[in-house]
């Protein structure tokens, strides 16, 4: 009797109903995959791509060029601050050696003045070897003679006064400071790093006309999705991150590609000059551009050039396509200047 009315208390537990026998069973939903609303390869991407590598070429080879010709330009005036010349021209009834002791002697009682040297005769024969030959008399020539003096670059002594010193001493001495030419490679070396600027500027602003034309040119081609996305509620800027992340990804490859060769390149100039030492092209190449080693900092600013000229591409072409989409409000909104565009 107990065990019959726990039996009835117990609920009835419910069990699943079976499908009616000529229903079939529904496949589970799939979400189908959304494509991207810029097509990911195309001729026009793989054209921009192109162009951002040779621009980011040219501009990493500036870039190089100017930091080399700069630091060439420093070693050339660290040379040439450095010493002093004092020239002595031969006379009648002058002792050149003995005038050349003496200019030595009043030169190194200047504060500032390290050490001088005498130019000796085998020396100076050298020197004009290039253009009188082999061979030189010098006593038969109106040579004059050089002692190079030393100077302290952090302390130079008071030229004025070594000039008047030595003229009193020796009136056919002259003292050359080399002011001349350290003003012509400091000028030299601006209008460098200015032309560098200029040429690194048409760069940058042809790789900015370029990507404006490369965004219309795509947004032309998709026009019609992105109205359609526009106005069925999509913002301007989940359209403009679509595109820019697609320039970006664009400009991170043209930028990288352009930057390695420049580095490349720049690494190559260096072996082969370290290679082909003692040779008159690399001395010829040495004395024009000096070292074709950029260093790290060269190496770092390259790397910096094509973090710039991906971010201008990006930044570029989300402004181009915010600036297309509030073109398409404006033209919503007045409906006389959409039919005219639409007739145009």
């Amino acid at each position: 009797m107990t065990e019959a009315r726990s039996s009835l208390r117990r609920p009835a537990t419910p069990q699943a109903k079976a499908p009616p026998a000529g229903e079939a069973r529904r496949p589970p939903l799939r979400v189908r995959p959304t494509g991207p609303i810029v097509p990911p390869v195309n001729v026009s991407g793989q054209a921009l791509m192109l162009v951002i590598a040779i621009m980011s070429f040219l501009a990493c080879l500036t870039l190089g060029a100017v930091s080399m010709v700069r630091a060439t330009a420093q070693s050339w005036q660290s040379e040439i601050s450095r010493e002093v010349t004092i020239q002595i021209r031969p006379d009648e009834g002058l002792d050149i050696d003995a005038a050349l002791a003496e200019a030595r002697r009043v030169a190194l009682t200047f504060d500032g003045t390290v050490d001088g040297a005498i130019v000796d005769r085998e020396a100076t024969a050298r020197l004009l070897e290039p253009w009188l030959g082999e061979g030189l008399d010098l006593d038969e020539l109106p040579v004059p003679r050089l002692v190079v003096v030393t100077i302290d670059e952090t302390n130079p002594p008071d030229f004025a006064a070594m000039r008047t010193a030595l003229t009193e001493k020796i009136p056919q001495a002259s003292l050359d400071d080399h002011r001349t030419w350290v003003d012509r490679l400091v000028a030299m070396a601006r209008t460098t790093s200015l032309i560098g600027t200029g040429v690194l500027i048409l760069v940058f602003s042809a790789m900015v006309l370029t990507v404006v034309f490369a965004t219309r040119g795509t947004l032309s081609g998709n026009r019609h999705i992105v109205e359609v996305l526009h106005f069925v509620g999509a913002e301007a800027g989940f359209v403009a991150n679509e595109f820019q992340k697609h320039f970006l990804r664009i400009s991170l490859k043209g930028a990288g590609a352009g930057g390695l060769l420049a580095a490349l390149c720049f690494a190559a100039a260096g072996w082969w000059q370290s290679r082909s030492l003692a040779t008159p092209e690399s001395d010829q190449a040495t004395a024009l551009f000096g070292t074709f080693t950029i260093g790290a900092l060269g190496y770092v600013g390259i790397a910096f050039i094509m973090i710039v000229i991906a971010l201008l591409t990006t930044l570029t072409a989300r402004f181009t396509v915010m600036r297309t989409i509030y073109e398409i409000d404006l033209l919503r909104s007045d409906p006389a200047r959409a039919e005219f565009s639409q007739n145009s």
